[in-house]
């Protein structure tokens, strides 16, 4: 596999922990010390630091659900569904970066009626919803374990709390 593309699989093991609120397999991509920094791009007004993660302790909790961490459990019959696109990846000996736009998407099913579905009823049933975009920029380095995270920015395009 070329380097390019264990790259970019960090990028999707990343967004596969995030939708399963696996923080213990989310901390393992990064090294141990590692800072993620969470920013609000204001357009012209420029970038606000909203939060700070230092460290795998840290970003586990940050993704894991209660009583362990800090994200709310996915409701019956919802996920949330990362994409990233667009992948930039520059490979510099034992470092490397890699930025990527990003769509979260909030997905919501729809409980089957009692008496079944209607007549002539087809295809998925509920709701697709984006709730967050931006950009992921990621600095990773190689270790005897593979490639880890050692900084990453997580840019929102729109306002968000953290």
């Amino acid at each position: 596999m070329s380097t390019e593309n264990e790259i970019t699989q960090i990028v999707s093991r990343y967004t596969r922990a995030a939708d399963q609120r696996d923080g213990e397999a989310m901390a393992k991509l990064y090294e141990a010390d590692a800072v993620v920094e969470i920013h609000y791009h204001r357009g012209p007004d420029g970038m606000e630091l909203l939060g700070t993660l230092s460290g795998q302790p840290q970003i586990e909790a940050a993704m894991s659900t209660p009583p362990k961490g800090a994200m709310a459990p996915h409701p019956p019959l919802g996920w949330s569904h990362h994409t990233t696109y667009d992948h930039l990846v520059t490979v510099d000996g034992d470092e490397a970066t890699i930025e990527t736009q990003f769509i979260t998407f909030d997905v919501a099913g729809a409980r089957k009626p009692e008496g079944g579905w209607p007549a002539g009823t087809f295809g998925a049933q509920g709701t697709i919803k984006p709730i967050e975009s931006g950009y992921y920029r990621f600095a990773l380095r190689r270790t005897d374990a593979g490639w880890r995270i050692r900084h990453q920015d997580v840019i929102h395009d729109i306002p968000y709390v953290f």
